[in-house]
């Protein structure tokens, strides 16, 4: 029995007084993820439980219980406080997928400070772009990024604290450095926990910057109420699931579906921080028998490279349920998850900006690849006419994708910037920035991000459809399509393919490829060019930023790469 139960049934007369109920929570009273993600599990009997189960480079194995959990924060918490770190204080978590990522931010949530997770790939330019736009006062790093923290570190005059949570005294601290190490520091049992409230901030998670330069997106406590629920009925964890998000905590789905959902209901969670590659991938699912695995499209393509052979050396019988996320997944990628799994990979859909999942499949629920879904009960979902930004009636037509605010885990603005928050709001809608179309039975199709839609002769063209096509193709790989300057069409369509190693690029090569997509495109959706690469830039979240190939082909500017996953700077 699926936690949703009928999706139909859940949609009618929904409230999101069933989470409230469910988590203990009544409105107007105190709401701290923190204590929800440690303490309240322990008050409940789970104390025991096992809640991290941590692998990194060389196999190196740790595990944690929930009360380790409640102790490890509690001690990160005070420590922090002693420094002088206040309610609402900004702390960047700046740390590899440790165990102390994952703590710490618990400690951090508990005290009512606003927690800052980055990706530790960040390079001091990107680092200091963040922490000056968001004052931050103190940050969480390790001996091999501590470096970076010191380039910037004097021209950042809120920086009061610098913390090496691996500190082994080889070197001499510098200005502003404090060490601390869990394994040195002697447990606090209790913590005062802060008493925050609905509205209170939680999270300021920055962009990935796919379509600019990134922006800090304020969450508050009462996000837990999103993201519990749809944990539970999207991934569809049990008490007895093992469950693993692949994502980083550094993108909001590493602490949505990493952290917070997960740990709200109790539920044990693998990472593994030791890079990709498929073997290590299955035998990570076949040692701990991961039974719910949430992953992106990116990887999914990436393991359908690795091919079938890799698949069956291994026991993956444990798998269960299979939910994807960050990137719209290809139809192939669902009919491949099918055939090799058992199972296919769900799509959901969902934003930095929207805090939780929008917009899914559902256990359950008939599968239509390459479809997002249906909205999640009691979100209000729509595609708007680009013009009048009214709600588009006739199915199959490309419009804005569009919810009605309201939602707990909806962003409260972008830090130092209401300006820029406001203007994705228009006639009481929130503006994705994305675009769809709706079918006759209520799914949602993909098309692609707002400017990413080509426009060629007057005729919209949709990315995400052209790379399908591509995708089902067998030399190709990867691909992503971008408009290219055409002096009679205005835009014309280019795809930028990488091709699977048993083939070879070349003009015979592009001539089957064409003829095999003439056969899934109208003549208009063809693209005019096809170039071959070793690889397409993504961010670390794995989202292809198709704006730098556009900036490519019309000499703009590139903007703002912090996120590109090989960008050094």
């Amino acid at each position: 029995m699926f936690n949703i139960g009928s999706y139909d049934e859940r949609i009618k007369d929904f409230n999101w007084s069933i989470s409230e109920q469910e988590l203990g929570y009544k409105p107007g009273s105190v709401i701290n993820i923190g204590w929800y993600c440690s303490d309240r599990l322990c008050e409940m009997g789970g104390a025991d439980k096992p809640a991290l189960i941590w692998e990194g480079f060389g196999g190196k194995e740790k595990q944690y219980t929930f009360n380790d959990v409640r102790l490890a924060s509690n001690t990160i918490g005070t420590f922090l406080r002693e420094l002088g770190i206040r309610d609402e204080d900004r702390v960047c978590i700046f740390l590899d997928r440790n165990p102390e990522l994952y703590l710490s931010f618990v400690g951090i949530l508990k005290i009512g400070a606003i927690a800052q997770p980055l990706f530790s790939a960040f390079g001091d330019e990107s680092l200091h772009v963040r922490l000056e736009n968001a004052e931050t006062k103190a940050i969480i790093t390790q001996k091999k990024h501590v470096s970076k923290v010191r380039k910037i570190r004097d021209s950042l005059p809120h920086l009061e604290h610098i913390i090496v949570v691996d500190y082994d005294g080889k070197r001499p601290l510098q200005e502003r450095e404090v060490a601390f190490s869990l394994e040195t520091a002697t447990p606090v049992e209790s913590l005062e926990i802060f008493p925050t409230h609905a509205e209170s901030p939680s999270v300021l998670h920055y962009t990935s910057g796919t379509t600019g330069q990134p922006k800090g997106v304020k969450h508050v406590h009462y996000s837990l109420i999103s993201q519990y629920l749809t944990a539970k009925w999207v991934l569809d964890l049990k008490e007895d699931d093992i469950y693993w998000c692949t994502a980083d905590p550094g993108w909001v789905t590493g602490t949505s579906y990493g952290i917070i959902g997960p740990w709200s209901m109790g539920i044990t969670q693998c990472v593994l921080d030791s890079g990709f590659s498929a073997e290590a991938w299955y035998r990570f699912i076949e040692k701990n028998r991961v039974t719910v695995w949430y992953s992106a499209p990116t990887a999914i393509r990436s393991l359908m490279k690795a091919g079938d052979e890799v698949v069956a050396q291994f026991d993956l019988s444990s798998l269960r349920h299979l939910a994807s996320v960050g990137e719209p997944l290809n139809s192939e990628a669902v009919i491949w998850s099918e055939k090799v799994f058992g199972k296919a990979f769900l799509d959901t859909y969902w934003q930095t900006e929207t805090g939780s999942m929008m917009i899914s499949n559902y256990p359950g629920m008939r599968i239509k690849p390459g479809s997002m879904g249906k909205p999640f009960p009691g979100i209000t979902a729509a595609v708007l006419d680009p013009n009048t930004h009214e709600p588009i009636t006739e199915t199959g037509r490309i419009g804005l994708i569009a919810f009605k605010p309201g939602w707990p885990a909806m962003m409260r603005t972008y830090w130092n910037n209401e300006a820029t928050y406001q203007s994705k709001f228009v006639n009481d809608w929130y503006l994705s920035g994305d675009r769809a179309s709706i079918d006759p039975e209520g799914y949602f199709w993909f098309t692609g991000r707002d400017d990413d839609v080509i426009n060629t002769g007057g005729h919209l063209v949709s990315p995400f459809e052209v790379e399908s096509a591509l995708l089902e193709h067998e030399a190709v790989a990867e691909s992503a399509v971008v408009a290219k300057p055409d002096e009679v069409n205005m835009e014309v369509v280019k795809a930028f393919v990488v091709i699977n190693p048993e083939f070879e690029a070349g003009g015979d090569l592009e001539l089957k490829i064409m003829n095999f997509i003439r056969k899934r495109l109208s003549p208009l959706a063809m693209p005019q060019e096809i170039e071959y690469v070793d690889s397409l830039p993504k961010t670390r979240s794995g989202k292809i930023m198709r704006r730098l190939l556009h900036a490519q082909e019309w000499g703009e500017e590139i903007g703002d790469i912090s996120t590109l996953e090989d960008d050094d700077a």
